[in-house]
């Protein structure tokens, strides 16, 4: 086999914010690692969900029918997808401690494959074994750039697999090239996520905000509606025209009409969040949408929320698919054709 190390500059790391090298890999981060004290301070858990590379795709130009990851040991039992053209090609399973993941059955010829690392734990890369005789050449993602920041559901650590995230539905139905801020248990409208969205290149935005602020009781009903609307507005700074979808919670069993510790209930966080939007386009914003959280997930699809809180597998594919139609058939959001 020939080896590309982690570090080659004919790998494509999409979906990261900042890599960190060790000794022989290559660990791709969501928020900037450099800045750590920054974005995840004290107790704050972000540093550890940032670390998993929900979204994370390794891409490259190649020939090959059969490839390998070699990585450091995997925490858990997992898998990753290949995908060509958005498809899912191959998926392969590991176990727990595994150091290599192995792809075959590619399709043959030249092509551009994304290996979609696990969402559900840190992964520190260490090269790509091709079969002898194979090319490898960069191949630069230049399609639209859709960054959503959101929970543990949009996070998705039990998807079916990577590439099964509802937000990873989303970006190969549409060839989006996505940055996952999916952060379980971490959505917070934190400023420093609010600026990183602002100063990142994006044709497409999406904030999914509630269920966190309404399990930790980060936030009350004082604090809520102005937090959703600094985190709007601090994005707008960097994206006055983009595509901006803000979505509130999905269906969340009895934190419908119970309120929190703080007197918040979901059905009370739509409110706000749909009034935050109307503010803005009060103010001449014809680029910004309320999606009714309820339109991606309501009750009827209760079966496939196993600990009221979580989608799982199937539900995850289905929100997928609901955002698709809510966001870019009937509210008919349209994206650009040149990055922002």
């Amino acid at each position: 086999m020939s080896v590309i190390p982690a570090k080659d500059p004919r790998l494509t790391w999409s979906g990261t914010i900042s890599l960190e090298e060790g000794p022989g890999w290559v660990k791709p981060w969501r928020i900037p690692r450099g800045d750590l004290d920054l974005y995840s301070p004290g107790e704050s858990g972000l540093a550890g969900r940032a670390e998993m590379p929900s979204g994370v795709r390794v891409r490259l130009a190649t020939d090959a029918e059969e490839l390998a990851v070699g990585c450091e040991p995997l925490a858990e039992d997992g898998r990753f997808d290949l995908c060509v053209g958005g498809q899912i090609v191959a998926t392969a399973p590991y176990a727990a401690g595994a150091t290599e993941v192995c792809f075959e059955g590619l399709p043959a010829g030249e092509k551009s494959v994304e290996i979609w690392l696990s969402p559900a734990m840190p992964v520190a890369v260490r090269h790509i074994a091709l079969p002898e005789g194979a090319y490898c050449e960069k191949s630069e993602d230049t399609r639209l750039r859709w960054v959503a920041y959101g929970s543990s559901i949009t996070h998705c650590r039990t998807a079916g697999s990577p590439a099964t995230t509802w937000p990873g539905v989303v970006a190969r139905a549409r060839d989006f090239n996505l940055t996952s801020l999916g952060f379980g248990g971490q959505c917070h409208a934190d400023p420093f996520i609010a600026r990183l969205i602002r100063d990142l290149p994006a044709d497409f935005i999406s904030v999914k905000i509630g269920i966190n602020i309404y399990g930790a009781a980060s936030l009350g009903p004082r604090a809520f509606c102005p937090a959703v609307l600094g985190t709007i507005a601090t994005i707008r700074d960097g994206h006055p025209h983009t595509p901006f979808a803000v979505c509130s919670p999905i269906w969340g069993h009895d934190r419908e009409t119970t309120p929190n510790m703080i007197g918040l209930t979901l059905e009370q966080m739509r409110a706000e969040v749909a009034e935050a939007v109307e503010a803005f386009k009060r103010r001449g914003d014809e680029n910004i949408y309320y999606i009714d959280g309820l339109k991606l997930f309501d009750e009827s699809l209760a079966e496939h929320l196993p600990d009221n809180l979580h989608p799982d597998a199937t539900g995850y594919e289905i929100m997928g698919e609901n955002f698709l139609e809510e966001v870019f058939g009937v509210q008919g959001v349209e994206v650009g054709e040149k990055p922002r």
